[in-house]
């Protein structure tokens, strides 16, 4: 069994991970998702993981070009939501610059973790 799960962390490998902050409808199928990839970022990248959420942060899709084909994979929340960022800089556009986010960060958000202050919480400090 380790053998297959060595192989299958080899083919879905993540280099870098893409946080798109504007909301995308979660019944947005692969194609579709794909193509906000390309309109958000530019162009779907070999071995990048592209991050959305619902308007509630309740939900997150992952999507993920492997040199192949895509990967997609969803979570959701039961109770609380996701921290998901409202305010960030805009581009030239008008639009919400795309983030991206640290092994550690992406670890945090999809546990629910305050991912933004991970930094800060290393850290124990007198008030």
């Amino acid at each position: 069994m380790r053998g297959l799960v060595d192989r299958v962390a080899a083919v879905i490998r993540i280099d870098t991970v893409w946080l798109a902050v504007e909301p995308i409808d979660m019944r947005t199928g692969v194609d579709r998702l794909l193509a906000t990839v390309v309109q958000i970022f530019g162009a779907a990248h070999a071995h990048h993981g592209y991050l959305f959420a619902n308007a509630r942060s309740s939900r997150i899709r992952l999507l993920v070009h492997d040199g192949f084909g895509v990967w997609c994979a969803a979570r959701r929340l039961n109770k609380g939501c996701f921290d998901w960022p409202r305010r960030v800089a805009l581009d030239a556009a008008g639009q919400a610059a795309p983030l991206t986010l640290s092994k550690e960060q992406f670890d945090a958000l999809v546990l629910g973790l305050p991912w933004q202050r991970l930094e800060q919480m290393r850290v124990i400090t007198r008030m």
